[in-house]
């Protein structure tokens, strides 16, 4: 009796962890800004001058530098905007960041090679942080963190991207 008791709280348990959404509610002070620091691999929230959550992250392939062309591994560097959310992310969730903009577009023309695009905030592919610098220019956080950030920051607050 008490296998069978531990079993049905088990299944009780998986049922209800299973119901758990990734989707959480945020209602504290607006962020106004994301700043990420590239070479520290550190980004902050803020709101006006406070910092409200902190988080490491891993980049692209190749993070040393400014994002030029497509297929770089590199991480854009500027201001850019929050312009889009991605509930259904093969990377978990994402928030994209909206490169490239008129300056990058130039850059890359100049170059003869396309600027490309699709650079998010976002999670894994499996609910453990990949190792390392692994993505294709995007910025990569656990997917624990990336359910606070996409509740948290909303489309057109500004990021900040520096070296």
């Amino acid at each position: 009796m008490a296998g069978l008791r531990a079993l049905l709280v088990l299944g009780l348990f998986l049922a209800l962890a299973g119901c758990a959404s990734k989707f959480k509610t945020y209602d504290g002070p607006e962020v106004t800004r994301v700043v990420v620091f590239k070479g520290d691999r550190r980004m902050h929230l803020f709101h006006n001058d406070q910092i409200l959550k902190s988080y490491d992250f891993g980049l692209g392939f190749a993070p040393i530098g400014d994002k030029k062309i497509e297929g770089d591994g590199k991480t854009p560097e500027g201001r850019y905007l929050i312009d889009r959310k991605n509930p259904n992310s093969e990377y978990y969730l994402s928030v994209g960041i909206s490169y490239p903009n008129e300056a990058d577009l130039a850059e890359a023309e100049a170059l003869g090679k396309p600027a490309g695009g699709d650079i998010f905030i976002h999670g894994t592919p499996n609910p453990f942080r990949q190792k390392g610098d692994w993505t294709w220019g995007c910025i990569s956080v656990q997917n624990a963190e990336i359910e606070d950030i996409y509740a948290m920051v909303n489309v057109g607050t500004v990021i900040d991207i520096y070296p």
